[in-house]
């Protein structure tokens, strides 16, 4: 990698590779091919009543528009659609799913 104090020309690629670190663009690759992942794993008839958080230290933050919903995900499909995401999505750090009552909006 180029010394960023140098004076001169830099290769593209260094200034690149800064850039996305920069703006985040992996993190939103990776967010859409999350979001993905978890629309398979959740099913069609479930996909537009849940939204997907940040990950924070391996919890993946999902939101959820009823408490029935949220019942059903937490209590019997947790360890299932853990296991997709897992699967699914390159390189996951997630190591467990929280559920919360919120608006979800597509």
């Amino acid at each position: 990698m180029s010394n960023p104090n140098a004076r001169g020309p830099r290769a593209l690629s260094d200034v690149l590779g800064e850039l996305f670190a920069v703006r985040g663009y992996a993190r939103l690759h990776a967010s859409g091919e999350l979001d993905v992942a978890w629309n398979a794993a959740l099913g069609e008839g479930y996909a537009g009543r849940t939204r997907l958080g940040d990950v924070r230290r391996g919890v993946l933050t999902v939101t959820v528009d009823h408490p029935a919903l949220l019942e059903e995900l937490s209590a019997y499909r947790k360890a299932e659609l853990l296991q997709a995401l897992r699967a699914t999505v390159r390189g996951s750090t997630i190591s467990s799913l929280r559920f919360r009552i919120g608006p979800v909006e597509s």
